[in-house]
């Protein structure tokens, strides 16, 4: 039950994310008439308070109850996205988002914690599945509904957005609360000992980046993040379509088009391939969700030469990429908690997707230096080269894990999967 609770939650969490992110800029440039520069600011703080917030989090998430830590990190997002209905000048609208990017992403580490916790070895990849998927509805969900009642012919017109980000924050919170009080008991699995690590306290003084990043497979592992955050996730809401427009002359529809298949493939097919992969090593499915980056890469690239079909194979290249993401949602984190030395998952879970916020964030400045400069192709080699690098680290993961059992199974995750208070580790 607690797990099904979170992964309603994290749905309803995030609807702020559709609601608001995908009409901000132009809210903010045009509709209030502050300009591209602050609009595009407001974009840049947001992410610079997510690579704030996730490591700290995470840090907090290991040192004391992970359901208290995301409620309040989703309450602060509450109090700051609905804050955003009343300001009347850029420099409050711009604090306002780099809060509401605090808010949002300091619940992230806490709440894979709480899956990690409330999940047992047998359904931790489906768990973690699911939250994906829910997740991606909610912030379709939140992109629809928005789309129905902003309006941004008028200075208000984007309060309903706020209030149904705010208010999906406090529900989501209010979810995860009662889940947090509800009996609980160990999760099978939670008796397993995690693998050989420095022994070092979290904090200590060799720093909580050299103590996550003291073995090989932990950094190989940071490497493997990075490469698949570059290879597609970084593009996503900016590059792609950027390349869409400027080089295969879609129209805009075709990206909308895009969009939507690649949510519903996700939803389509995410329990199927849990399913097929359940029995499958973290490594082996990480090599292949770089595999089906190359696959997209080289598709798009044959746009190009086919305009009469380029729509089309665009809106194909987001369904391919789609099928990696349900192999890449629900074996990552449970991969990077089992790797994790003890008493520190949540810290390198907010570490490592500090570094993935960090490198996606450069994503649409990158594609705006190639693609104005007339540099397509070099765009597309860069990330058929992103796409190899996931696939080499993910067989070096493969080779430093091969027969240690105890880390193999990511699904089964390491006894430091509970906070280092001594709770336990409990399921649902």
């Amino acid at each position: 039950m607690r797990a099904k609770l979170l992964i309603l939650a994290s749905a309803i969490g995030s609807l702020g994310w559709g609601a608001v992110l995908p009409y901000q800029y132009a809210y903010a440039a045009d509709t209030r008439g502050w300009g591209a520069l602050t609009a595009a600011g407001a974009s840049s703080l947001f992410s610079l308070g997510a690579l704030v917030a996730s490591p700290l989090a995470g840090r907090l998430a290991d040192r004391f109850n992970p359901v208290a830590v995301t409620v309040v990190a989703q309450l602060f997002g509450a109090v700051a996205v609905g804050s955003l209905m009343f300001v009347q000048s850029p420099v409050p609208f711009l604090l306002g988002m780099l809060a509401f990017g605090l808010g949002l992403s300091a619940s992230v580490p806490a709440k894979q914690v709480l899956a990690l916790q409330w999940s047992s070895s047998g359904d931790r990849r489906k768990v973690f599945a699911y939250k994906f998927t829910g997740e991606s509805l909610g912030m379709a969900a939140g992109a629809f509904l928005a789309g129905l009642v902003v309006d941004l012919g008028r200075p208000d017109g984007l309060a309903a957005g706020f209030l149904m980000a705010g208010a999906g924050f406090v529900i989501s919170s209010a979810l995860i609360a009662v889940a947090g009080w509800l009996p609980a008991q160990v999760a099978a699995g939670a008796e397993l000992e995690s693998p050989d690590f420095p022994d070092e306290a979290p904090g200590s003084g060799r720093g909580a980046l050299r103590t996550i990043f003291a073995t090989p497979a932990m950094r190989w592992t940071a490497v493997l993040t990075i490469a698949l955050a570059l290879g597609f996730y970084a593009q996503f809401e900016s590059g792609l379509p950027a390349y869409a427009l400027t080089v295969l002359h879609a129209e805009p529809s075709v990206i909308g088009t895009a969009a939507a298949v690649n949510c519903l493939v996700i939803v389509a097919l995410q329990l199927v391939v849990v399913r097929l992969t359940a029995k499958r090593s973290a490594p082996v499915l990480l090599m292949a969700v770089g595999g089906v980056w190359v696959l997209s890469w080289l598709i798009l690239s044959t746009a190009q030469f086919l305009p009469g079909v380029a729509p089309a194979l665009f809106v194909l290249t987001y369904g391919v990429f789609a099928v990696g993401e349900t192999v890449y949602s629900p074996v990552l984190s449970p991969l990077t908690a089992s790797l994790a030395p003890a008493g520190m998952v949540g810290q390198t879970l907010g570490v490592v997707g500090a570094l993935q916020t960090a490198f996606s964030a450069a994503g649409p400045l990158i594609a705006g230096l190639l693609l104005g400069s007339g540099l397509g192709d070099v765009f597309l080699g860069m990330h058929l080269a992103f796409s190899v690098l996931a696939i080499v680290a993910a067989w070096r993961i493969r080779g430093l894990l091969r027969g240690k059992s105890t880390v193999m199974d990511d699904a089964a995750g390491p006894a430091a999967v509970a906070p280092s208070t001594g709770r336990d580790a409990v399921t649902a």
